[in-house]
């Protein structure tokens, strides 16, 4: 087994929960096609470097567009998820937030603070819970706070040369 592709035993408990073909042509294999998913969800290549060895990129990557849209993806990981609170193995009272693209001011990293007026805008953003049942991990979606006008509307605060 490679790097990065489905065990026999992950792959008994994917395989059942993934759609049957009803019509149409044939598809690629379902594990094939998974594993391609998971590569690059794994490596966060971009999807035209997926290997040959899972077929056309395009194809892995509709698949996976619709897999995700008729909710085949929430169920794989519902399933998943069900398993693993079933053998103790998810503490419901962890909370974790990514904030791999949160932007800190510089002031957090040491640097000298500088006046208000050369400081860049600042967008403010809240917090919202997207969705979320009694036993749903909770997931955040942000939404722009609109900000208070600086300046009557119609009317400039600064003035520009018009020189030319």
């Amino acid at each position: 087994m490679r790097r990065h592709e489905l065990s026999d035993e992950e792959w008994a408990l994917v395989g059942p929960l993934l759609p049957r073909q009803a019509r149409g042509g044939r598809w690629n294999d379902h594990r094939t096609t998974l594993g391609g998913m998971l590569w690059i969800l794994r490596t966060g290549a971009p999807w035209r470097d997926l290997p040959e060895r899972f077929g056309p990129w395009q194809s892995v990557y509709h698949r996976f567009s619709r897999w995700r849209r008729d909710g085949t993806i929430d169920r794989i990981v519902k399933a998943l998820r069900i398993r693993l609170d079933r053998e103790g193995k998810i503490d419901w009272d962890l909370w974790c937030v990514d904030g791999t693209s949160v932007r800190a001011s510089r002031s957090a990293a040491g640097a000298s603070k500088k006046s208000a007026k050369t400081s860049p805008k600042t967008t403010r953003w809240a917090a919202r819970e997207a969705d979320g049942g009694r036993s749903s991990t909770w997931s955040l979606t942000v939404a722009e706070l609109p900000s208070p006008p600086a300046s009557p509307r119609g009317r400039r605060t600064s003035r520009r040369s018009s020189g030319g």
